[in-house]
């Protein structure tokens, strides 16, 4: 009988999917499934690389899959010496790299929980995550030792070459207890030091449920030489760009270090990559970098998430990688719902579209009565899950085709003088202009229309000619989508502050105006 992996086209996906042909993807089933047995050991014998992990300071490491089943299993056995027992927690704060995915798959293995960590927290950022997740262990490198330990946690353990030596006396082979119902992540979603998103809490299973996102989110097929520049700290950079991708024995890219846009295109051609997933910001650099068109590319299918994609960019990367990029969206809680069906012959790709409903999921746009909303009206995106919609917390609208489109978070609405407008619209606008390399738009209180909106641009511009950059931003505004929609303020900034996932981090824009508005009436009250 033939697997989901067989079918490419939409109308296949359509007619071939069911949730019981999800488990024909994995080794395991609903009694015993382990994320490392599926990902790692089952394709030991291949012959194949695992991983290859591009070095920003230039290098590649490359992994076999025979390596990291080895390793893993040795660092399996390394933990329970340690008397790390199955449902412990073990902190893994390291940029990608052998050690990562050794300590990653072996806390799996072991059955204990692995709980990744962003490697550019600071203390407080490490201490919130700690506190709540409690971990028995926390591995990382020496560069992250002492913030991780003025955490106060008693058991920090750096991967060195003291710790590899260590691993070398256990046994390369480890078989895994765990079921499918036992927790094997936690996920934390990206979020201030302030406000600690709480953590997604995933089981072994869960891997099955990924692979729709990878069937039809990302295009996985076997064969794919496959890369994602995003974080495995992150639900992105972990699931779909690291766990999906192993569990069907491809050949995955990772980024570690600090991006930069050129030395991903230079991997990107040397490896060979034919399919690749990253977030809008990624692309942006790619072509805002000027490097691209030095490099020949090898790709059969695109695929973006995070935040819509300008038409700047989808020029760029149409013009440039030679395929229409394919939006996947979903959130870290409710996985991903809709896509553009990457590699479908038979799937149109919209641009500025979400694309539509995965297989055997029901997405709909309501309105603040929770009916449905018509074609080209705009309201919430919710979900049915068990019986229930469940709201997604973005705006949305569909066309007449069903096809779906975002409006952005509910919160980045901006009302002014009743009207209602979207940030990312604007935001998509204000990047057509050539001299804007980034942009994001934001509420600000006025008092007579209640809000207005406001820029923040980065610009390659010199200062003396901000001001008219602001008014050909206002005009372009105006022009292409309607007189009360410009940004009455515009501000040139060096960078905009982004989440760790890639997205303009509007709340922390709103968040700083605030202050800067309490502080300059804090200002006049004391004058006066």
């Amino acid at each position: 009988m033939k697997k989901l992996t067989d079918f490419q086209s939409y109308a296949d996906a359509q007619k071939a999917f069911s949730p019981d042909r999800l488990w024909d993807l994995m080794e395991g089933d609903r009694a015993h499934l382990n994320i490392a047995t599926e990902c790692v050991d089952r394709y030991a014998a291949s012959g194949r690389d695992a991983l290859i992990v591009v070095k920003a300071e230039g290098g590649e490491e490359v992994i076999a899959y025979a390596e990291l089943s080895a390793n893993s299993s040795r660092f399996a056995h390394w933990l329970e010496a340690q008397g790390v027992v199955p449902g412990d927690r073990v902190a893994i704060m390291l940029e990608p790299s052998s050690a990562f995915y050794t300590a990653m798959f072996g806390v799996i293995k072991s059955g204990a929980i692995a709980v990744p960590l962003f490697t550019l927290f600071g203390p407080d950022g490490i201490r919130l995550r700690v506190n709540d997740c409690r971990p028995a262990l926390l591995i990382t490198n020496r560069e992250k030792a002492d913030a991780a330990r003025s955490t106060g946690h008693p058991n920090v353990q750096i991967f060195d070459e003291r710790l590899v030596d260590d691993l070398s006396r256990f046994s390369p082979s480890y078989t895994p207890r765990s079921k499918a119902d036992d927790l094997a992540v936690f996920q934390y979603t990206s979020g201030t030091t302030r406000e600690l998103p709480e953590a997604v809490k995933h089981t072994h299973k869960a891997l099955v449920t990924l692979m729709v996102a990878a069937l039809y989110g990302t295009g996985l097929r076997p064969g794919d030489r496959f890369f994602c520049p995003s974080s495995p700290a992150w639900g992105h950079g972990l699931w779909h760009g690291t766990l999906a991708p192993l569990a069907l024995g491809l050949t995955v890219g990772a980024y570690s270090g600090r991006f930069n846009p050129e030395r991903l295109l230079q991997a990107l051609a040397a490896h060979r990559f034919t399919n690749m997933s990253a977030a809008a910001t990624h692309y942006r650099m790619m072509k805002n970098c000027g490097k691209a068109g030095e490099y020949r590319f090898f790709f059969e299918k695109l695929s973006f998430t995070g935040e819509p994609i300008d038409d700047d960019t989808a020029d760029f990367i149409h013009e440039t990688l030679g395929l229409e990029v394919c939006s996947m969206y979903g959130t870290t809680e409710i996985g991903v719902v809709l896509a553009s069906y990457p590699g479908a012959p038979d799937f149109e790709v919209k641009r500025g579209s979400l694309g539509k409903a995965v297989p055997g999921t029901e997405v709909q746009v309501h309105d603040a009565e929770g009916q449905p909303c018509p074609a080209g009206v705009t309201g919430q995106l919710v979900v049915r899950r068990r019986g229930e919609w469940i709201p997604t917390k973005d705006l949305g609208r569909t066309d007449e085709d069903g096809y779906f489109y975002h409006g952005g978070r509910a919160d980045d609405v901006i009302i002014s003088a009743g009207w209602t407008m979207s940030a990312v619209e604007i935001e998509n606008v204000m990047l057509m202009h050539p001299d804007v390399l980034e942009a994001a738009a934001i509420g600000v209180p006025d008092a007579v229309r209640g809000q207005v909106v406001k820029a923040f641009v980065v610009t390659n511009r010199p200062a003396g000619q901000h001001q008219a950059l602001a008014l050909e931003i206002q005009e372009l505004v105006k022009t292409k989508l309607s007189q009360h929609e410009y940004p009455r303020h515009v501000a040139v900034v060096s960078e905009l502050p982004k989440t760790p996932a890639g997205k303009v981090h509007r709340k922390v824009l709103r968040e700083r105006e605030l202050a800067d508005r309490d502080r300059d009436e804090h200002a006049a009250f004391a004058t006066a």
